[in-house]
């Protein structure tokens, strides 16, 4: 339904108090149906001036200088159509200032931006037939407001008339709009027929001059909250909204943390990671929603999607959209940053485009979603924008950012193309708080801000809180799972991770043919399982890696193979997560060798599932080999084998001396290994951050 608020700046919109301000423009932002459209006595630059105050909504539509200027408030650029037409008769300011300046009663109001009028203060019992005599002579008409402000307009100009002009243009029938003024100057507005709304304090000129009807509300409320109380009459936005409906936390993540299926949805595979650690801070009891994409699944009704787990807002994208935003702009400009491979960035605008419209929307969403006040916790550079779009919109929020990912040095960032990198560091620069895994990654995330330019002084606070797993759940399953541990006939070197180049696939296997050349009583016997689902499809930024990664392994197992023995075990698919954990229990080494990385939970859980194995026999403890590019090397340093993923030398000999520990030496570094993982639960860490982002001083 089309709803047009047409509103007065200076003892209307911009009246009452701070809070009720922020409530009304809470409430508009969550009803973008409502259409704004300012209505003031100002010049076009002194209202781009009121416009960097966060509380003032965004206009549609300006009515500028009483009623002389009309401006699209996208563009800010006069709708000549209308304003021309206004305009006929103007003088012109000159021959107007030339005309009165005999009337040394009449005051012009220097330094105040004017167009299409001359304003002057002026006395009320100095206000005299004379005066608007020779205001008409000069084809022009005049109005007296505030008992100080004297304009001289186009002849019939008023913000009433540049409104009916403006609602003639655009379709808008009388019954959709509310007009909203406090002084005389305003009149015109209520002598349209619209609805209206003549806030508490108003000039008494103004209440004795509007007759009295049911169109017209005079509520007591000053201001912002006058306004508030007649959206809420005309049933425009509910009292329960004023009174602070909507969701106290919201969290913003690119993906839902179920999938929809045929068979309906479907939780994630692994209890660990980002989705059912939100699950778990949601299934706990707090109040929140989660905001999400659903992208073009023609048997989903993402208004209507709701998971008994949590509520769910899913805001709907096209595969179009989703290839764009996520394949490209994602995967293809911003991944490489990241993971500190620039010289694989590919920046295409139209991608770019794609990801600052998704972001768009979920600024919108999110928006809507929040109750005034609320806490909004999003997750990691697929959202980077929302920061920005949704502080100038909701200044009443309190917003929180998560980086998964590793942040990436200032020199890195500053790969990507100037524009883009100045977009993305003014918008992280609007939040209040911004959560990593380790010091470095936040250390880096400071530096990269330092100096930025915005409207908002200093950094975001800072917080470190590295994710743990769900380690009550890793260790039950596997005991459940001891009986499918199988033993090989030599060493097994693991790693579980999903087919990307920052993970360094290639790199393994040509270490492992590296291995068997300097070793010969390790041929026939060790074996490399490679576990590497693939991207999920219209990622094409993996591509050559996955290439390259399949020539490898045929030309180490070609090349080494003794019967049925070959090195690399190559599985290209996911695997249920109770096999991963067969897995785990199976490995003599994992081998994680991320050229970066965030966290690396696969680590973590090795160490959960392999702990329980050591109390459960006397066998071998498995060995953590660990890239020092892992936010889990910051804790796990002191027993794992850290190992440089871009040294082929370092990767080599670190392995080589991970299958050389002896039984007692495996076993003390994971009794080391199991007493760092800890046992807190995700759950704990969640709520622990969206305390940091509401707290004024949380880090």
């Amino acid at each position: 339904m089309l709803r047009i608020l047409v509103t007065d700046l200076d003892g209307t919109l911009l009246g009452g108090d701070e809070a009720e301000r922020r409530r009304l423009h809470a409430a508009l932002a969550r009803h973008p149906e409502v259409t704004v459209v300012l209505a003031t006595g100002r010049g076009l630059s002194s209202v781009r001036e009121i416009l960097r105050d966060p509380l003032v909504p965004k206009p549609r539509w300006i009515i500028a200088d009483v009623g002389a200027s009309v401006i699209d408030g996208e563009e800010f650029a006069p709708v000549s159509a209308i304003q021309d037409q206004l305009r006929a008769s103007w003088p012109g300011r000159r021959r107007v200032r030339e005309a009165m300046a005999r009337f040394p009663e009449l005051s012009y109001q220097e330094g105040v931006a004017q167009d299409g009028r001359c304003s002057y203060h002026l006395a009320p019992d100095a206000l005299s037939e004379r005066i608007t005599a020779a205001v008409h002579a000069l084809g022009c008409g005049w109005l007296y407001s505030g008992d100080r402000y004297f304009d001289v307009l186009p002849a019939g100009v008023s913000k009433g008339s540049a409104l009916r002009a403006l609602a003639e243009k655009l379709d808008w029938p009388v019954e959709s709009i509310l007009v909203a003024g406090d002084s005389l100057n305003d009149l015109s507005l209520f002598q349209l027929g619209a609805h209206g709304v003549i806030v508490g304090g108003a000039e008494p000129a103004l209440l004795a001059a509007v007759p009295e009807s049911a169109l017209v509300h005079r509520p007591e409320e000053r201001g912002a909250a006058g306004i508030l109380a007649a959206l809420d009459d005309l049933g425009w936005i509910p009292e329960s909204e004023r009174a602070g409906r909507g969701h106290p936390l919201v969290v913003g993540y690119h993906r839902p943390p179920v999938s929809w299926t045929p068979q309906g949805w479907q939780p994630p595979a692994s209890p660990n990671g980002i989705l059912p650690t939100l699950n778990s801070l949601f299934s706990s009891g707090l109040p929140g929603v989660w905001v999400a994409a659903a992208v073009g699944d023609p048997g989903l009704d993402p208004a209507a999607a709701q998971h008994p787990g949590e509520p769910l807002s899913l805001l709907p994208l096209t595969a179009g959209e989703w290839a764009g935003y996520f394949h490209r702009a994602c995967k293809e400009t911003l991944w490489p940053v990241l993971m500190s491979e620039p010289d694989r960035l590919r920046f295409d605008a139209t991608a770019w485009a794609d990801y600052r419209t998704v972001n768009a929307r979920f600024a919108e969403h999110i928006g809507r979603q929040a109750a005034p006040g609320a806490t909004v916790w999003l997750h990691d550079y697929n959202l980077w924008l929302v920061p920005g779009l949704l502080r100038g919109a909701r200044p009443d929020l309190r917003i929180g950012l998560f980086h998964h990912t590793p942040f990436p040095s200032p020199e890195i960032f500053a790969a990507l193309p100037g524009p883009v990198a100045t977009e993305i560091r003014t918008s992280l620069g609007s939040l209040d708080w911004a959560g990593f895994h380790t010091e470095a990654f936040a250390d880096r995330f400071r530096h990269t801000l330092a100096g930025r330019s915005g409207s908002r002084p200093g950094l975001p606070r800072l917080g470190v809180h590295p994710l743990g797993i769900d380690r009550p759940a890793i260790e039950e399953l596997a005991r459940d799972r001891l009986a499918h541990r199988r033993a090989g006939h030599g060493p097994l070197v693991l790693s579980v991770e999903r087919l990307d180049y920052a993970k360094a696939p290639v790199q393994k296997v040509e270490t492992i043919a590296r291995l068997l050349a300097r070793h010969p009583e390790l041929r026939g016997r060790l074996t490399f399982r490679l576990v590497c689902p693939p991207p999920e499809p219209g990622i094409t930024a993996y591509d050559t890696t996955r290439r390259l990664l399949e020539q490898r392994v045929d030309d180490v197992n070609h090349t080494w193979s003794e019967g049925s023995w070959r090195p690399v075990d190559y599985l290209p698919r996911g695997l249920p997560f109770a096999e991963v954990i067969d897995q785990y229990l199976s490995a003599d080494v994992l081998w994680v060798t991320s050229l970066q990385d965030g966290m690396n939970l696969t680590a973590k859980e090795f160490i959960a599932a392999q702990a329980v194995l050591a109390r459960s026999t006397a066998g071998r403890s498995g060995v953590l080999v660990l890239s020092d590019r892992t936010g889990a090397a910051t804790e796990l340093a002191t027993a794992a084998l850290l190992t440089d993923p871009r040294s082929p030398e370092d990767l080599a000999a670190t392995l080589t001396r991970a299958l050389a520990l002896t039984p007692a030496e495996r076993r003390a570094r994971l009794d080391r290994l199991s007493a760092l993982l800890g046992h807190e639960r995700p759950a704990d860490w969640a709520a622990r951050i969206v305390r940091a982002i509401r707290s004024p001083a949380g880090g």
